[in-house]
């Protein structure tokens, strides 16, 4: 169970889209809208969840032109995101949007988000520690999960709304906006060669 939790814990930490965008809504929007954000966030992870443990998440993306549909929608959006990040000049901002996100827009990432489905299909497809009672243990898996998945999240949407009350040099505000989308450019990079 320990290496679960492990897993869990550096799984999540790591940047991705959810975490960067959650980062990007505190950064521009602050802590209201961030909550909200993370709240859609939450409840389509564990719709992907779900999805990944019926087996219809395997059973989708089994089929070529759908499973590139969907790789290529996400790797688009992703781009577009990056581009966002990258191009925010000097100004801090993760992304940038006339109206806050909020619930819906989190909700619409975590199906076309690839880290969403690579990080639950790894998790509940691996690290048994309870082999007699697989509901049992799926159970436990998806408490702790989101035990471990909501303080990194808000981590995340505080770190965001930090930046926002900084007051760094321009160039400082570049350099981090370029190295926030070059982790965007990682995940498109990751997602693109797991379909080849």
């Amino acid at each position: 169970m320990l290496e679960f939790i492990a897993a869990v814990f550096f799984l999540i930490i790591t940047p991705g889209p959810g975490v960067l965008s959650t980062a990007g809504v505190g950064s521009a929007f602050g802590y209201r809208p961030g909550l909200a954000y993370v709240g859609g966030l939450w409840v389509g992870n564990n719709l992907v969840a779900l999805l990944v443990i019926s087996g219809l998440a395997a059973s989708a993306l089994a089929v070529p032109w759908l499973r590139n549909v969907l790789t290529w929608g996400s790797t688009l959006y992703l781009l577009y995101l990056a581009a966002k990040i990258a191009f925010a000049g000097a100004k801090l901002a993760f992304i940038q949007s006339d109206s806050a996100p909020g619930f819906w827009n989190g909700l619409a990432l975590q199906p076309i988000n690839p880290k969403a489905y690579a990080v639950n299909t790894a998790l509940f497809s691996g690290f048994a520690f309870m082999p007699e009672s697989l509901a049992t243990e799926t159970i436990i898996k998806i408490i702790l999960f989101n035990l471990i998945w909501v303080p990194i999240h808000l981590l995340w949407l505080w770190a965001g709304v930090r930046l926002r009350q900084l007051n760094l040099a321009p160039h400082r505000q570049r350099r981090i906006n370029y190295a926030m989308a070059l982790s965007m450019l990682m995940v498109v990079g990751l997602a693109v060669y797991a379909q080849m």
